[in-house]
Protein backbone atom coordinates (compact mmCIF):
# COMPACT_ATOMS: atom_id res chain seq x y z
CA UNK A 1 0.00 0.00 0.00
CA UNK A 2 2.89 2.39 0.71
CA UNK A 3 4.50 1.70 -2.68
CA UNK A 4 1.23 2.49 -4.37
CA UNK A 5 0.97 5.76 -2.53
CA UNK A 6 4.58 6.67 -3.47
CA UNK A 7 3.88 6.21 -7.17
CA UNK A 8 0.77 8.39 -7.00
CA UNK A 9 2.56 11.15 -5.13
CA UNK A 10 5.49 10.99 -7.53
CA UNK A 11 3.09 11.59 -10.43
CA UNK A 12 1.69 14.57 -8.54
CA UNK A 13 5.23 15.86 -7.99
CA UNK A 14 6.08 15.56 -11.66
CA UNK A 15 2.88 17.27 -12.75
CA UNK A 16 2.92 20.26 -10.43
CA UNK A 17 4.62 23.52 -11.10
CA UNK A 18 7.46 24.72 -8.90
CA UNK A 19 10.48 26.96 -8.77
CA UNK A 20 12.82 27.02 -11.72
CA UNK A 21 16.28 25.57 -11.69
CA UNK A 22 17.75 29.07 -11.32
CA UNK A 23 15.83 29.54 -8.06
CA UNK A 24 17.33 26.43 -6.43
CA UNK A 25 20.17 26.72 -3.91
CA UNK A 26 23.52 26.35 -5.60
CA UNK A 27 24.53 23.41 -3.36
CA UNK A 28 21.64 21.29 -4.72
CA UNK A 29 22.73 19.21 -7.69
CA UNK A 30 21.07 19.95 -11.03
CA UNK A 31 18.76 17.07 -11.91
CA UNK A 32 17.19 18.55 -15.00
CA UNK A 33 15.47 21.73 -16.03
CA UNK A 34 11.85 22.13 -14.83
CA UNK A 35 11.95 18.95 -12.78
CA UNK A 36 11.08 18.86 -9.06
CA UNK A 37 12.68 16.36 -6.68
CA UNK A 38 10.74 13.18 -5.91
CA UNK A 39 8.93 12.58 -2.63
CA UNK A 40 12.04 11.33 -0.80
CA UNK A 41 14.36 14.05 -2.23
CA UNK A 42 17.25 13.89 -4.68
CA UNK A 43 19.77 11.16 -3.91
CA UNK A 44 23.36 12.10 -3.32
CA UNK A 45 25.12 14.85 -1.34
CA UNK A 46 23.01 17.96 -0.95
CA UNK A 47 19.97 16.36 -2.50
CA UNK A 48 17.98 16.05 0.73
CA UNK A 49 17.21 12.37 0.26
CA UNK A 50 15.25 10.78 3.15
CA UNK A 51 15.55 7.04 3.63
CA UNK A 52 12.66 6.91 6.11
CA UNK A 53 9.10 7.69 5.10
CA UNK A 54 6.68 8.51 7.91
CA UNK A 55 3.87 5.92 7.76
CA UNK A 56 0.34 7.13 7.22
CA UNK A 57 -1.94 7.28 10.24
CA UNK A 58 -4.36 4.37 10.49
CA UNK A 59 -8.01 4.61 11.47
CA UNK A 60 -10.42 1.79 12.13
CA UNK A 61 -14.13 1.50 11.60
CA UNK A 62 -16.88 -0.88 10.57
CA UNK A 63 -17.48 -1.82 6.93
CA UNK A 64 -20.60 0.35 6.96
CA UNK A 65 -18.55 3.38 7.97
CA UNK A 66 -15.47 3.05 5.74
CA UNK A 67 -16.82 1.21 2.70
CA UNK A 68 -16.42 4.34 0.54
CA UNK A 69 -12.80 5.01 1.45
CA UNK A 70 -10.86 3.79 -1.58
CA UNK A 71 -8.21 2.53 -2.13
CA UNK A 72 -6.76 2.51 1.37
CA UNK A 73 -9.28 0.34 3.26
CA UNK A 74 -7.92 -3.09 4.26
CA UNK A 75 -9.04 -5.88 6.54
CA UNK A 76 -8.26 -5.44 10.23
CA UNK A 77 -5.57 -7.65 11.79
CA UNK A 78 -7.02 -7.52 15.30
CA UNK A 79 -10.62 -8.02 16.47
CA UNK A 80 -12.79 -5.06 17.46
CA UNK A 81 -15.16 -7.09 19.64
CA UNK A 82 -15.00 -6.74 23.42
CA UNK A 83 -13.39 -4.38 25.90
CA UNK A 84 -10.82 -1.98 24.36
CA UNK A 85 -7.48 -3.24 25.67
CA UNK A 86 -4.94 -1.10 23.83
CA UNK A 87 -3.16 -0.63 20.53
CA UNK A 88 -1.42 -3.24 18.43
CA UNK A 89 2.32 -3.00 18.99
CA UNK A 90 3.21 -3.13 15.29
CA UNK A 91 0.26 -1.64 13.39
CA UNK A 92 -1.12 0.74 16.02
CA UNK A 93 -4.59 -0.68 15.44
CA UNK A 94 -7.05 -0.91 18.31
CA UNK A 95 -7.16 -4.30 20.05
CA UNK A 96 -10.33 -5.35 21.87
CA UNK A 97 -11.20 -8.49 23.75
CA UNK A 98 -12.58 -10.15 26.87
CA UNK A 99 -13.57 -13.78 27.45
CA UNK A 100 -17.33 -13.20 27.47
CA UNK A 101 -17.43 -11.11 24.28
CA UNK A 102 -15.08 -13.41 22.38
CA UNK A 103 -17.19 -16.41 23.36
CA UNK A 104 -20.72 -15.01 23.23
CA UNK A 105 -20.58 -12.39 20.48
CA UNK A 106 -17.67 -13.41 18.27
CA UNK A 107 -17.30 -17.17 18.74
CA UNK A 108 -13.50 -16.88 18.76
CA UNK A 109 -12.99 -19.16 21.76
CA UNK A 110 -14.75 -22.40 22.81
CA UNK A 111 -15.28 -21.34 26.45
CA UNK A 112 -15.56 -17.93 28.19
CA UNK A 113 -12.34 -18.34 30.15
CA UNK A 114 -9.07 -16.45 30.23
CA UNK A 115 -5.73 -17.04 31.94
CA UNK A 116 -3.34 -14.14 32.59
CA UNK A 117 0.40 -14.71 33.11
CA UNK A 118 3.01 -12.03 33.83
CA UNK A 119 5.65 -11.10 36.34
CA UNK A 120 4.68 -8.83 39.20
CA UNK A 121 4.54 -5.13 38.42
CA UNK A 122 3.97 -5.40 34.66
CA UNK A 123 0.21 -4.77 34.57
CA UNK A 124 -1.65 -8.06 35.07
CA UNK A 125 -4.30 -6.54 37.30
CA UNK A 126 -4.55 -3.47 35.07
CA UNK A 127 -5.48 -5.46 31.96
CA UNK A 128 -7.96 -7.53 34.00
CA UNK A 129 -9.55 -4.36 35.40
CA UNK A 130 -9.89 -3.05 31.86
CA UNK A 131 -11.67 -6.27 30.83
CA UNK A 132 -13.91 -6.05 33.89
CA UNK A 133 -14.82 -2.45 33.01
CA UNK A 134 -15.70 -3.45 29.46
CA UNK A 135 -17.67 -6.46 30.65
CA UNK A 136 -19.70 -4.23 32.97
CA UNK A 137 -20.44 -1.90 30.06
CA UNK A 138 -21.68 -4.84 27.96
CA UNK A 139 -23.99 -6.02 30.75
CA UNK A 140 -21.93 -8.61 32.64
CA UNK A 141 -21.30 -8.24 36.39
CA UNK A 142 -17.67 -8.40 37.61
CA UNK A 143 -17.11 -10.47 40.75
CA UNK A 144 -13.66 -10.53 42.37
CA UNK A 145 -13.62 -13.56 44.66
CA UNK A 146 -10.69 -12.63 46.87
CA UNK A 147 -8.45 -9.56 46.54
CA UNK A 148 -5.17 -9.65 48.49
CA UNK A 149 -3.52 -6.38 47.41
CA UNK A 150 -6.16 -4.76 47.16
CA UNK A 151 -6.33 -4.11 43.41
CA UNK A 152 -10.06 -3.95 42.72
CA UNK A 153 -12.08 -2.06 45.43
CA UNK A 154 -11.67 1.34 43.74
CA UNK A 155 -12.89 -0.06 40.42
CA UNK A 156 -15.83 -1.87 42.02
CA UNK A 157 -16.88 1.32 43.83
CA UNK A 158 -16.57 3.32 40.60
CA UNK A 159 -18.89 0.78 38.95
CA UNK A 160 -21.45 1.15 41.73
CA UNK A 161 -20.61 -2.19 43.32
CA UNK A 162 -20.02 -3.48 46.83
CA UNK A 163 -16.77 -4.12 48.72
CA UNK A 164 -17.03 -6.94 51.30
CA UNK A 165 -14.16 -6.74 53.84
CA UNK A 166 -12.95 -10.04 55.32
CA UNK A 167 -10.24 -10.91 57.81
CA UNK A 168 -9.45 -10.93 61.49
CA UNK A 169 -11.58 -8.28 63.11
CA UNK A 170 -12.97 -7.10 59.74
CA UNK A 171 -15.50 -9.70 58.66
CA UNK A 172 -16.41 -13.38 58.73
CA UNK A 173 -17.26 -15.87 56.00
CA UNK A 174 -19.17 -18.99 56.96
CA UNK A 175 -18.31 -21.98 54.70
CA UNK A 176 -21.53 -23.73 55.81
CA UNK A 177 -23.77 -20.87 54.71
CA UNK A 178 -26.31 -22.08 52.13
CA UNK A 179 -28.76 -19.20 52.50
CA UNK A 180 -28.58 -18.27 48.80
CA UNK A 181 -29.51 -21.82 47.80
CA UNK A 182 -32.25 -22.05 50.42
CA UNK A 183 -33.75 -18.78 49.19
CA UNK A 184 -33.74 -20.15 45.65
CA UNK A 185 -35.42 -23.37 46.78
CA UNK A 186 -38.08 -21.32 48.59
CA UNK A 187 -38.84 -19.49 45.33
CA UNK A 188 -39.23 -22.79 43.52
CA UNK A 189 -41.44 -24.25 46.26
CA UNK A 190 -43.63 -21.14 46.05
CA UNK A 191 -44.26 -21.86 42.37
CA UNK A 192 -42.20 -19.01 40.94
CA UNK A 193 -41.42 -19.23 37.25
CA UNK A 194 -43.11 -21.24 34.53
CA UNK A 195 -41.76 -24.70 35.41
CA UNK A 196 -43.98 -27.71 35.80
CA UNK A 197 -43.82 -29.86 38.90
CA UNK A 198 -41.26 -32.32 37.53
CA UNK A 199 -38.90 -29.60 36.28
CA UNK A 200 -39.21 -27.68 39.53
CA UNK A 201 -38.38 -30.77 41.59
CA UNK A 202 -35.42 -31.62 39.36
CA UNK A 203 -33.98 -28.10 39.58
CA UNK A 204 -34.50 -28.05 43.34
CA UNK A 205 -32.55 -31.28 43.74
CA UNK A 206 -29.82 -30.07 41.41
CA UNK A 207 -29.31 -26.82 43.30
CA UNK A 208 -29.12 -28.52 46.69
CA UNK A 209 -26.73 -31.20 45.45
CA UNK A 210 -24.38 -28.65 43.90
CA UNK A 211 -24.37 -26.41 46.97
CA UNK A 212 -23.75 -29.36 49.29
CA UNK A 213 -20.90 -30.60 47.10
CA UNK A 214 -19.20 -27.21 47.06
CA UNK A 215 -19.73 -26.83 50.81
CA UNK A 216 -18.09 -30.21 51.46
CA UNK A 217 -15.18 -29.24 49.19
CA UNK A 218 -14.70 -25.98 51.12
CA UNK A 219 -14.71 -27.63 54.54
CA UNK A 220 -12.35 -30.36 53.32
CA UNK A 221 -9.99 -27.74 51.88
CA UNK A 222 -9.99 -25.81 55.17
CA UNK A 223 -9.31 -29.00 57.10
CA UNK A 224 -6.48 -29.86 54.70
CA UNK A 225 -4.85 -26.48 55.24
CA UNK A 226 -5.32 -26.70 59.01
CA UNK A 227 -3.84 -30.21 59.21
CA UNK A 228 -1.09 -29.81 56.57
CA UNK A 229 -2.37 -33.04 55.05
CA UNK A 230 -5.53 -34.19 53.24
CA UNK A 231 -8.39 -35.90 55.00
CA UNK A 232 -8.58 -39.66 54.75
CA UNK A 233 -11.32 -41.33 52.75
CA UNK A 234 -13.36 -42.32 55.81
CA UNK A 235 -13.03 -38.80 57.26
CA UNK A 236 -14.40 -37.32 54.03
CA UNK A 237 -17.31 -39.76 54.29
CA UNK A 238 -17.95 -38.87 57.93
CA UNK A 239 -17.84 -35.17 57.08
CA UNK A 240 -20.29 -35.53 54.19
CA UNK A 241 -22.83 -37.51 56.22
CA UNK A 242 -22.46 -35.17 59.21
CA UNK A 243 -23.26 -32.16 57.02
CA UNK A 244 -26.37 -33.90 55.69
CA UNK A 245 -27.55 -34.70 59.24
CA UNK A 246 -26.81 -31.13 60.29
CA UNK A 247 -29.08 -29.82 57.52
CA UNK A 248 -31.93 -31.95 58.84
CA UNK A 249 -31.51 -31.08 62.50
CA UNK A 250 -30.35 -27.46 62.59
CA UNK A 251 -32.68 -24.53 62.20
CA UNK A 252 -31.17 -21.46 60.57
CA UNK A 253 -27.57 -21.00 59.47
CA UNK A 254 -25.17 -23.53 61.07
CA UNK A 255 -21.49 -22.79 61.74
CA UNK A 256 -18.42 -24.98 62.16
CA UNK A 257 -18.99 -25.25 65.92
CA UNK A 258 -22.41 -26.85 65.26
CA UNK A 259 -20.79 -29.35 62.88
CA UNK A 260 -18.13 -30.25 65.43
CA UNK A 261 -20.67 -30.75 68.21
CA UNK A 262 -22.80 -32.96 65.98
CA UNK A 263 -19.86 -35.26 65.17
CA UNK A 264 -18.99 -35.42 68.88
CA UNK A 265 -22.61 -36.38 69.68
CA UNK A 266 -22.22 -39.53 67.53
CA UNK A 267 -25.61 -39.72 65.75
CA UNK A 268 -26.51 -43.10 64.29
CA UNK A 269 -26.02 -42.19 60.61
CA UNK A 270 -22.59 -40.72 61.28
CA UNK A 271 -21.60 -43.82 63.26
CA UNK A 272 -22.64 -45.98 60.32
CA UNK A 273 -20.50 -43.85 58.00
CA UNK A 274 -17.54 -44.22 60.38
CA UNK A 275 -18.07 -48.02 60.54
CA UNK A 276 -17.37 -48.26 64.25
CA UNK A 277 -18.73 -51.86 64.34
CA UNK A 278 -21.10 -51.03 67.17
CA UNK A 279 -18.39 -49.70 69.48
CA UNK A 280 -18.79 -46.12 70.69
CA UNK A 281 -15.21 -46.15 71.92
CA UNK A 282 -13.99 -47.08 68.44
CA UNK A 283 -16.12 -44.28 66.97
CA UNK A 284 -14.41 -41.69 69.17
CA UNK A 285 -11.02 -43.08 68.12
CA UNK A 286 -11.93 -42.79 64.45
CA UNK A 287 -13.34 -39.26 64.70
CA UNK A 288 -10.85 -37.77 67.19
CA UNK A 289 -8.36 -36.52 64.52
CA UNK A 290 -11.18 -34.95 62.49
CA UNK A 291 -12.64 -33.25 65.57
CA UNK A 292 -9.24 -31.89 66.56
CA UNK A 293 -8.82 -30.45 63.05
CA UNK A 294 -12.27 -28.83 63.06
CA UNK A 295 -11.70 -27.41 66.53
CA UNK A 296 -8.51 -25.84 65.27
CA UNK A 297 -10.64 -23.76 62.89
CA UNK A 298 -12.66 -22.31 65.77
CA UNK A 299 -9.84 -20.57 67.60
CA UNK A 300 -7.01 -18.17 66.83
CA UNK A 301 -4.17 -19.95 65.07
CA UNK A 302 -2.69 -20.27 61.60
CA UNK A 303 -6.15 -20.28 60.02
CA UNK A 304 -7.77 -18.20 62.74
CA UNK A 305 -11.47 -17.83 63.48
CA UNK A 306 -12.38 -16.03 60.25
CA UNK A 307 -14.60 -18.99 59.26
CA UNK A 308 -16.05 -19.81 62.68
CA UNK A 309 -19.00 -17.38 62.73
CA UNK A 310 -21.96 -16.47 60.58
CA UNK A 311 -21.28 -14.53 57.40
CA UNK A 312 -21.04 -10.87 58.35
CA UNK A 313 -21.95 -9.49 54.91
CA UNK A 314 -23.21 -11.28 51.81
CA UNK A 315 -22.52 -10.17 48.25
CA UNK A 316 -25.29 -8.74 46.09
CA UNK A 317 -25.32 -10.68 42.83
CA UNK A 318 -27.15 -7.87 41.05
CA UNK A 319 -24.12 -5.54 41.32
CA UNK A 320 -20.33 -5.84 41.00
CA UNK A 321 -18.65 -7.07 44.17
CA UNK A 322 -15.24 -7.87 45.61
CA UNK A 323 -14.16 -9.88 48.65
CA UNK A 324 -11.44 -7.66 50.16
CA UNK A 325 -9.02 -9.90 52.10
CA UNK A 326 -6.10 -7.48 51.91
CA UNK A 327 -5.84 -7.26 55.72
CA UNK A 328 -4.39 -10.79 55.84
CA UNK A 329 -0.56 -10.60 56.01
CA UNK A 330 1.18 -12.17 53.03
CA UNK A 331 3.42 -14.32 55.23
CA UNK A 332 0.39 -16.18 56.66
CA UNK A 333 0.19 -18.49 53.67
CA UNK A 334 -2.26 -20.98 55.21
CA UNK A 335 -4.76 -18.27 56.10
CA UNK A 336 -4.37 -16.65 52.67
CA UNK A 337 -5.03 -19.97 50.93
CA UNK A 338 -7.97 -20.71 53.24
CA UNK A 339 -9.51 -17.28 52.61
CA UNK A 340 -9.21 -17.54 48.82
CA UNK A 341 -10.53 -21.10 48.74
CA UNK A 342 -13.57 -20.20 50.83
CA UNK A 343 -14.28 -17.03 48.85
CA UNK A 344 -14.17 -19.02 45.62
CA UNK A 345 -16.46 -21.72 46.97
CA UNK A 346 -19.05 -19.30 48.37
CA UNK A 347 -18.94 -17.13 45.25
CA UNK A 348 -19.25 -19.96 42.74
CA UNK A 349 -22.07 -21.57 44.68
CA UNK A 350 -24.03 -18.30 44.64
CA UNK A 351 -23.31 -17.70 40.93
CA UNK A 352 -24.39 -21.23 40.01
CA UNK A 353 -27.63 -20.84 41.95
CA UNK A 354 -28.46 -17.48 40.39
CA UNK A 355 -27.65 -18.75 36.89
CA UNK A 356 -29.94 -21.75 37.38
CA UNK A 357 -32.80 -19.47 38.43
CA UNK A 358 -32.17 -17.26 35.41
CA UNK A 359 -32.19 -20.20 33.04
CA UNK A 360 -35.49 -21.35 34.54
CA UNK A 361 -36.86 -17.78 34.18
CA UNK A 362 -37.52 -17.59 37.90
CA UNK A 363 -35.30 -14.48 38.15
CA UNK A 364 -33.70 -12.20 35.54
CA UNK A 365 -30.73 -13.78 33.82
CA UNK A 366 -27.35 -12.37 34.82
CA UNK A 367 -23.93 -12.95 33.27
CA UNK A 368 -20.87 -12.72 35.49
CA UNK A 369 -17.17 -12.21 34.95
CA UNK A 370 -15.54 -14.00 37.88
CA UNK A 371 -11.94 -12.98 38.64
CA UNK A 372 -9.63 -15.33 40.56
CA UNK A 373 -6.44 -13.43 41.35
CA UNK A 374 -3.29 -14.83 42.98
CA UNK A 375 -4.06 -18.44 42.04
CA UNK A 376 -0.53 -19.40 43.06
CA UNK A 377 -1.30 -18.53 46.68
CA UNK A 378 -3.59 -21.54 47.03
CA UNK A 379 -1.46 -23.96 45.04
CA UNK A 380 1.78 -22.93 46.76
CA UNK A 381 0.40 -24.21 50.05
CA UNK A 382 1.81 -27.46 48.69
CA UNK A 383 -0.63 -29.86 50.31
CA UNK A 384 -1.82 -32.93 48.46
CA UNK A 385 -5.31 -32.60 47.06
CA UNK A 386 -5.38 -28.79 46.77
CA UNK A 387 -5.41 -28.91 42.96
CA UNK A 388 -8.46 -31.17 43.04
CA UNK A 389 -10.13 -28.84 45.54
CA UNK A 390 -9.52 -25.81 43.33
CA UNK A 391 -10.63 -27.71 40.25
CA UNK A 392 -13.91 -28.77 41.87
CA UNK A 393 -14.59 -25.26 43.13
CA UNK A 394 -13.79 -23.39 39.93
CA UNK A 395 -15.14 -25.70 37.23
CA UNK A 396 -18.19 -24.01 35.72
CA UNK A 397 -19.96 -25.17 32.59
CA UNK A 398 -20.34 -22.59 29.86
CA UNK A 399 -24.12 -23.02 29.86
CA UNK A 400 -24.25 -21.17 33.19
CA UNK A 401 -23.42 -17.90 31.48
CA UNK A 402 -20.29 -17.14 33.52
CA UNK A 403 -16.91 -15.94 32.32
CA UNK A 404 -13.77 -16.77 34.28
CA UNK A 405 -10.39 -15.00 34.55
CA UNK A 406 -7.56 -16.71 36.45
CA UNK A 407 -4.35 -14.84 37.24
CA UNK A 408 -0.90 -15.90 38.40
CA UNK A 409 2.74 -14.91 37.83
CA UNK A 410 4.31 -17.82 35.96
CA UNK A 411 3.54 -21.38 34.92
CA UNK A 412 6.03 -22.55 37.54
CA UNK A 413 3.52 -21.34 40.13
CA UNK A 414 1.12 -23.99 38.89
CA UNK A 415 3.85 -26.60 39.18
CA UNK A 416 4.53 -25.83 42.84
CA UNK A 417 2.55 -28.89 43.87
CA UNK A 418 4.66 -31.92 44.62
CA UNK A 419 2.88 -34.70 42.77
CA UNK A 420 3.29 -35.08 39.02
CA UNK A 421 -0.35 -35.92 38.28
CA UNK A 422 -1.44 -32.79 40.17
CA UNK A 423 0.99 -30.71 38.10
CA UNK A 424 -0.70 -31.97 34.95
CA UNK A 425 -4.09 -31.04 36.39
CA UNK A 426 -2.81 -27.57 37.26
CA UNK A 427 -1.57 -27.07 33.69
CA UNK A 428 -5.08 -27.99 32.60
CA UNK A 429 -6.26 -24.65 34.02
CA UNK A 430 -4.36 -22.97 31.15
CA UNK A 431 -5.16 -25.60 28.52
CA UNK A 432 -8.90 -25.20 29.15
CA UNK A 433 -8.77 -21.40 28.96
CA UNK A 434 -10.02 -19.88 25.73
CA UNK A 435 -7.68 -16.87 25.94
CA UNK A 436 -4.13 -16.90 27.24
CA UNK A 437 -2.79 -13.38 27.92
CA UNK A 438 0.96 -13.24 28.53
CA UNK A 439 2.97 -10.29 29.74
CA UNK A 440 6.66 -10.19 30.69
CA UNK A 441 7.89 -13.74 31.38
CA UNK A 442 11.37 -15.26 31.91
CA UNK A 443 12.94 -17.66 29.36
CA UNK A 444 12.31 -20.63 31.69
CA UNK A 445 8.64 -20.45 30.71
CA UNK A 446 9.30 -21.14 27.02
CA UNK A 447 9.13 -24.92 27.17
CA UNK A 448 5.75 -24.83 28.91
CA UNK A 449 4.22 -22.16 26.69
CA UNK A 450 5.34 -23.89 23.51
CA UNK A 451 3.62 -27.11 24.54
CA UNK A 452 0.38 -25.51 25.76
CA UNK A 453 -0.56 -22.96 23.07
CA UNK A 454 1.94 -23.40 20.23
CA UNK A 455 4.02 -20.24 20.68
CA UNK A 456 6.46 -19.34 17.91
CA UNK A 457 10.09 -18.36 18.54
CA UNK A 458 9.29 -14.73 17.67
CA UNK A 459 6.41 -14.62 20.16
CA UNK A 460 8.50 -16.15 22.93
CA UNK A 461 11.32 -13.71 22.25
CA UNK A 462 8.87 -10.82 22.39
CA UNK A 463 7.40 -11.61 25.82
CA UNK A 464 10.88 -12.35 27.18
CA UNK A 465 12.18 -8.97 26.00
CA UNK A 466 9.43 -7.23 27.99
CA UNK A 467 10.89 -8.28 31.34
CA UNK A 468 13.92 -5.97 31.04
CA UNK A 469 14.13 -3.43 33.90
CA UNK A 470 14.25 0.35 33.37
CA UNK A 471 17.70 1.87 32.78
CA UNK A 472 20.06 2.62 35.65
CA UNK A 473 19.52 6.04 37.14
CA UNK A 474 15.89 6.22 36.02
CA UNK A 475 13.46 7.87 38.40
CA UNK A 476 10.53 6.03 39.96
CA UNK A 477 8.23 7.54 37.34
CA UNK A 478 9.99 5.62 34.54
CA UNK A 479 8.16 2.34 33.95
CA UNK A 480 9.90 -0.85 32.78
CA UNK A 481 9.91 -1.18 28.97
CA UNK A 482 7.49 -4.09 29.08
CA UNK A 483 4.95 -2.62 31.46
CA UNK A 484 1.48 -2.75 29.94
CA UNK A 485 2.56 -4.94 27.01
CA UNK A 486 0.76 -8.24 26.49
CA UNK A 487 0.27 -10.96 23.91
CA UNK A 488 -3.15 -12.60 23.41
CA UNK A 489 -2.88 -16.23 22.35
CA UNK A 490 -5.88 -18.27 21.19
CA UNK A 491 -5.04 -21.86 20.30
CA UNK A 492 -2.33 -22.05 17.65
CA UNK A 493 -3.31 -18.78 15.99
CA UNK A 494 -0.67 -16.05 15.74
CA UNK A 495 -0.59 -13.98 18.91
CA UNK A 496 -1.91 -10.42 19.09
CA UNK A 497 0.60 -8.11 20.85
CA UNK A 498 -0.78 -4.87 22.28
CA UNK A 499 0.16 -2.04 24.61
CA UNK A 500 -2.34 -0.89 27.22
CA UNK A 501 -2.31 2.80 28.12
CA UNK A 502 -4.50 4.38 30.78
CA UNK A 503 -7.24 6.83 29.87
CA UNK A 504 -7.53 10.24 31.52
CA UNK A 505 -10.57 9.05 33.47
CA UNK A 506 -8.73 6.03 34.82
CA UNK A 507 -5.83 8.24 35.90
CA UNK A 508 -8.15 10.75 37.54
CA UNK A 509 -10.06 8.10 39.50
CA UNK A 510 -6.84 6.30 40.46
CA UNK A 511 -8.42 2.88 39.99
CA UNK A 512 -5.16 1.42 38.65
CA UNK A 513 -2.87 2.82 41.35
CA UNK A 514 -1.77 -0.23 43.35
CA UNK A 515 0.99 1.65 45.23
CA UNK A 516 -1.12 4.25 47.04
CA UNK A 517 0.55 3.70 50.38
CA UNK A 518 3.92 4.54 48.86
CA UNK A 519 2.47 7.70 47.37
CA UNK A 520 0.88 8.71 50.67
CA UNK A 521 4.22 8.23 52.36
CA UNK A 522 6.14 10.22 49.75
CA UNK A 523 3.80 13.21 49.43
CA UNK A 524 4.22 14.53 53.02
CA UNK A 525 8.00 14.20 52.66
CA UNK A 526 7.92 16.18 49.45
CA UNK A 527 5.78 18.84 51.09
CA UNK A 528 8.18 19.11 54.03
CA UNK A 529 11.18 19.49 51.72
CA UNK A 530 9.54 22.12 49.49
CA UNK A 531 10.88 25.66 50.00
CA UNK A 532 8.44 28.09 51.58
CA UNK A 533 9.12 30.88 49.09
CA UNK A 534 8.19 28.72 46.14
CA UNK A 535 11.76 28.62 44.81
CA UNK A 536 13.75 25.62 43.68
CA UNK A 537 16.41 24.07 45.85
Amino acid sequence: MLERRDSQLDRVDRGRSGPSVDQRPQDVPDRGAGQLPPLRGWPGPGGGHSSYLQPAREWRGTTAQVCGLWPYSVGAGAPLIGAPLGRHLFSGATVCGDPISWFQRAGFIPAPTSFVLAREGFGKSTVVRRMATGAAYFGAIPLVLGDLKPDYPDLIRALGGEVVPLGRGRGYLNPLDMSVTHDAVSLLDAGAGQLDGHERSKLRSELLSDARGRRLAMVSALATLQRHAPLSDHEDTILGVALAVLDERHQGEPVLADLTELIEAAPERVRDAAYDQGSLERYHELTAPLIRTLRGLLYEGRIGEMFSRKTSRRIDLDHPAVFDVSSIPEDQSELVAAALTTCWGVGFSAVHTRAALGRARVMPMRHYLVILDELWRVLSAGYAGMVDRVNSLTRLNRQWGTGLVMITHTIKDLLSVAREHEQRKALGFIERSGMLICGALPPEEHKYLRGIKGFSDAELGLITSWQDPPPWGATTTVAPPGQGKFLIKVGDRPGIPFHLTLTSTEKRLGIHDTSKLWHLEREPQQAAQAPLDGGVR
